[in-house]
């Protein structure tokens, strides 16, 4: 009965996905932030449902897009370079599902869902906004989530680890982590586990400042500064060395690209910058500093992370040796692996003989040293076209918002994308970047031609029927 229910509930979302894919593809960012919250606090009993909630949204928006909508598919449809390392990635990786390391093609069928299932997004998106003011108003929007997600992150930070706020979304898989002299819990948020969290919160980091340097009214500007004191904040409180360096950079590289780029403009963003960052910095370190010494104390207690960002890129090499050329097939090293093969009855398969973390070192495993090209080739490929979309765009906003989606990927390009759904969803948005925002600039450049050609008609004809 439990199944059935499982299963009635699934065709109705993706049958109203379907209806409305616009709004089900924005509504997937909604979700994503809140996905732990119902797996961990409102819907415990129905938490595998929960997880592939989004997913389940995303086909109904896919079979609508794909197959009966009339949106422009030509970035699709288009013979281009990352249109061919697209296909020649999806290839392989539909190869593996087939290797007979894995044991049974089912463990491989779910282990695609990792690299492919969020992949569409990357056409999708330029369909998804018709002009900038729509784009801006959806970052906005989406950002203002962090403030209810903030101030939960503050009250578990400052609550016991027992409490239920600081529940994950399966208790029974470990206890809940605390860091510092005084135990501090790491925070999760509204999100299932500390990864997630971190991967979300870097990505705000990157849209607040993106939204500081581009002209809103004063009230949103207020609005800004807060959502960026409680992300920064909540950084802290996570506990994650990863996510604090990941947001020094991304800052820094902003500026910098910023300078390379435009020196003036640069100057006036720095002056721009420069207060609301101290009025920050003195905020968190006057009403959380309990937050910032935890932080630092596990900072400098572990000294490690040069050695884990070496692993990092180093672990492919190490890897290649113990396959050479073949692989284990895709989704071997999935964390679901295990508890799949249980579920289904599946053949063990081939045993992996070496211990893996790492997402670089797993898609060596999975997918083989030639995967392995494909795989980061068309990653690396996004980045150069993201770069090329900077240089391009004239329009401030867009300009900006291309510089940003290049430093969140390229920061986080050893990190986690396969096996970290939250990094997943906007990994393929901030992509489809590099068809959307050439075509906006496009259409806000013909709407002001259109407005200047109206105005010049209208003051040398002001009586004329013709306007």
């Amino acid at each position: 009965m439990k199944l059935i229910i499982s299963l009635l509930a699934a065709a109705m979302i993706f049958y109203g996905s379907a209806l409305k894919w616009r709004r089900a593809v924005k509504a997937v960012f909604l979700l994503l932030v809140l996905e732990g919250a119902l797996r961990k606090w409102i819907l415990p009993q129905a938490n595998e449902m929960i997880y592939f909630l989004k997913d389940i949204v995303l086909l109904g928006s896919y079979f609508n897009f794909y197959c009966f909508s009339d949106s422009d598919k030509k970035f699709l449809s288009r013979v281009s370079i990352i249109n061919i390392i697209i296909f020649i990635a999806i290839g392989w990786c539909l190869f593996q599902v087939f290797n007979p390391s894995l044991g049974s093609p089912i463990l491989g069928l779910f282990g695609l869902r990792g690299y492919l299932l969020y992949l569409p997004l990357i056409w999708m998106v330029p369909s998804l906004f018709q002009t900038e003011e729509e784009l801006y108003k959806f970052l906005r929007s989406h950002l203002l989530l962090t403030i209810p997600v903030g101030l939960i992150g503050i009250a578990q930070f400052f609550s016991p680890a027992s409490s239920f706020i600081n529940a994950y979304s399966n208790e029974e898989a470990q206890a809940v982590v605390t860091f510092g002299i005084n135990s501090a819990v790491r925070i999760t948020g509204t999100f299932p586990y500390i990864s997630g969290y971190g991967v979300y919160l870097i990505v705000c980091f990157g849209l607040l400042i993106f939204m500081l340097s581009v002209k809103q009214p004063p009230r949103w500007q207020v609005v800004t500064l807060v959502e960026l004191l409680l992300v920064s904040v909540n950084s802290f409180m996570t506990g994650s060395r990863g996510t604090i360096f990941a947001e020094v950079l991304f800052l820094v590289g902003y500026l910098g690209a910023k300078g390379l780029a435009t020196p003036v403009s640069s100057l006036r963003l720095i002056r721009k910058l420069i207060l609301p960052i101290l009025a920050i910095a003195i905020a968190a370190s006057i009403w959380f500093r309990p937050a910032i010494n935890a932080f630092w104390q596990r900072a400098t207690h572990y000294g490690d992370v040069p050695e884990r960002i070496t692993l990092s890129f180093t672990e492919p090499l190490d890897f290649v040796r113990v396959k050479e050329l073949d692989s284990y097939g895709i989704g071997a090293t999935h964390q679901a692996a295990p508890i799949l093969r249980r579920a289904f009855d599946l053949p063990a398969g081939e045993t992996i003989r070496v211990p893996n973390e790492g997402e670089m070192g797993r898609i060596v495993l999975e997918l083989g040293p030639i995967g392995f090209i494909f795989w980061y080739g068309l990653r690396l490929s996004i980045l150069i076209l993201l770069i090329h979309t900077f240089w391009k765009l004239k329009r401030p906003f867009l300009r900006q918002l291309a510089l940003t989606a290049f430093l969140i990927q390229v920061i986080q390009i050893n990190s986690f994308l396969v096996f970290l759904n939250t990094y997943a969803v906007y990994y393929w948005f901030f992509s489809g970047l590099i068809f959307l925002l050439p075509q906006l600039e496009q259409t806000e450049n013909w709407q002001r031609e259109q407005q200047f050609q109206q105005d010049v008609l209208s003051s040398y004809f002001p009586d004329s029927s013709y306007r």
